[in-house]
């Protein structure tokens, strides 16, 4: 899909793709860790279906996005807003799935252009109270968590050892890089375009190095830089109970504290299946639409 350099206020630079009717109400797209700005295609003809603008970029340190070394995940919400003010938009939905799902929520709590929010497979806060944020991980995240924990250093040395095999990442071998993190209807989902698309994000992720992946970890296992009970637009919440990547407790937890959650928490679905079918696109999408009438 189309990307453009579009330059931020402060001087940064992210790799930015808008697609679909130029008069088109954004639904802004946040990507998971790793990841870019490459949407799936399946979703980005759903969006335009419904008279949507698609809009994606690569976080800071991704791809050509600038690093922004020691951002917080509320940051997203300041270049969100330039990014809506480049495009004139006055209103926007906005998702999040995995990674994602954090700066969903910050734009759920402060930006004011937001009037609906979707986050699907989405981390909870690491000090999260009544949270065991590790529990229920599959090794590679455990590993991953692990090095963030210790800091920087720690967290660089591990991701430079991941970068390789997930620059070179065949679709077919998607599954083996990550199969302590793939329950079975994840692996099924996993085949022809969806895992082509899969490979391109984390080829374009780690094309640069590993900043924007190590600069997400660190903001996760941080304060957010906002509070849960700020939110005050509607946002739908949606989790697999068989996730091993973001455990079916973190999709509980948000559950539990964002104030008025629209909560669809699914039994027998990981973290690539839920809400992945056309059905469920399809029904999130116009209730996303519905919110802007």
């Amino acid at each position: 899909m189309p990307m453009t350099p579009f330059r931020l206020p402060d001087g940064r630079s992210i790799d930015l793709s808008v697609s679909g009717p130029e008069d088109g109400v954004p639904f802004v797209m946040h990507h998971g860790t790793p990841g870019s700005y490459h949407p799936p295609s399946d979703l980005e003809r759903a969006v335009h279906g419904r008279g949507l603008r698609m809009v994606t970029w690569s976080r800071p340190g991704y791809g050509d996005s600038t690093r922004q070394p020691g951002r917080t995940v509320v940051d997203v919400v300041a270049d969100t807003r330039a990014v809506l003010a480049g495009l004139g938009a006055e209103r926007c939905v906005v998702g999040g799935r995995s990674g994602g799902g954090p700066h969903a929520l910050a734009c759920a709590a402060r930006l004011e252009q937001a009037v609906a929010v979707l986050v699907v497979a989405g981390i909870a806060p690491y000090e999260a109270e009544g949270l065991d944020f590790l529990a229920g991980m599959g090794q590679d995240n455990l590993d991953e968590f692990g090095a963030t924990l210790e800091g920087e250093e720690s967290l660089r040395r591990y991701l430079d050892g991941q970068r390789e095999g997930l620059a070179t990442v065949t679709p077919d071998g998607i599954v083996a890089e990550m199969s302590s993190l793939l329950p079975d209807v994840d692996r099924a989902v996993l085949t022809d375009r969806f895992a082509e698309e899969v490979a391109a994000s984390f080829h374009e992720s780690v094309r640069t190095g590993v900043d924007g992946w190590l600069d997400d970890d660190l903001a996760f296992a941080a304060p957010w830089g906002f509070d849960l009970a700020e939110i005050r637009v509607p946002v739908s919440i949606w989790q697999g109970s068989l996730d091993l990547m973001v455990p079916f407790a973190h999709g509980r937890w948000l559950a539990e504290h964002v104030p008025g959650a629209d909560v669809h928490l699914v039994d027998g679905q990981g973290h690539l299946s839920v809400a992945h079918s056309d059905e469920d696109t399809a029904a999130i999408l116009d209730r996303l639409k519905a919110a802007l009438a």
